[in-house]
């Protein structure tokens, strides 16, 4: 079986399973770059040396965490070929991820939160910024949602995230009024909650990323501000507050703990409080 049509079948069969799109899309990349370098062979003839001297080659230019993904997609692919009986042997299956270092979350400060909120001049960049600070929701998240999913009588909205996972996320008053206010001015009836301001349609991952910089630009914050902040945000915000690490846990919509437990190595108030409490 050559190295496409396998990919064709595992990413239809994944598809089946409930991968996110944004996931298909990373592992689409990943076998594309597969494919070229082995220039489509049949792969029962593919070794783990030869895995490896792949890798090794994107070493060259790779952060370890892009290495890191690569091979999971790499172990995930050649498992379920294997799994499938395409392949008698794995190649993948002695393949290890390297080492990456775990990363404290950048967040903004409240004063940086505030020059941003200033910053934004339209109902679309308000209600946008307050959404995606006020529910912590990724942005792949926020740009799938619907207007039929607010729940506005207790402010609320059912998103799906990774895995297909719905969950209910919450947001604030202040969110409130400018998501109204947005969705009032607006004349189409595309179902999408936000939509682009020329010829309105869904607004894109890459659409809403702009916004976010377009908006940062303006606060003339001196730092490079990402929309995944917002979220980190978010989680600093309740930590700082006293939500335990559960609740944030269940709201941020992560499956393993370990990913929320992260936050609790921030420099925020709580650590500062419990250092002058117990040194």
């Amino acid at each position: 079986m050559l190295l496409s049509k396998a990919w064709e079948s595992y990413e239809a069969d994944k598809r089946i399973e409930g991968f996110s799109p944004q996931t298909l899309k990373a592992y689409h990349l990943q076998a594309m770059l597969l494919i070229r370098y082995f220039n489509d062979l049949n792969i029962e003839d593919i070794t783990t040396i030869q895995l490896k001297e792949y890798l090794a080659r994107s070493n060259e230019n790779l952060k370890p965490s892009s290495l890191a993904h690569r091979i999971r997609f790499m172990k995930s692919f050649f498992r379920w070929v294997h799994e499938e009986g395409h392949i008698l042997k794995n190649p993948a299956a002695k393949i290890k991820e390297p080492k990456v270092g775990k990363r404290i979350p950048k967040f903004l400060t409240e004063r940086e939160l505030e020059h941003l909120r200033e910053a934004c001049n339209t109902a679309l960049e308000k209600a946008i910024f307050e959404f995606m600070f006020s529910t912590g929701c990724r942005i792949g998240e926020v740009v799938s949602l619907n207007k039929n999913c607010i729940n506005w009588s207790n402010r609320s909205a059912i998103v799906r995230g990774k895995g297909d996972k719905e969950r209910e996320v919450y947001f604030n008053i202040r969110c409130e009024i400018w998501l109204k206010r947005y969705l009032d001015s607006r004349q189409d009836k595309d179902p999408a909650i936000f939509v682009t301001e020329r010829h309105p349609h869904r607004m894109s991952i890459a659409q809403m990323r702009y916004i976010i910089k377009r908006i940062s630009n303006r606060a003339g914050i001196n730092k490079e501000i990402h929309p995944h902040q917002l979220r980190h945000s978010y989680a600093t915000h309740l930590l700082n507050n006293g939500a335990p690490l559960d609740v944030i846990q269940s709201l941020l919509g992560h499956e393993k703990s370990e990913t929320t437990r992260i936050y609790a190595q921030l420099s925020g108030s709580i650590r500062q409080d419990l250092y002058r409490k117990y040194f």
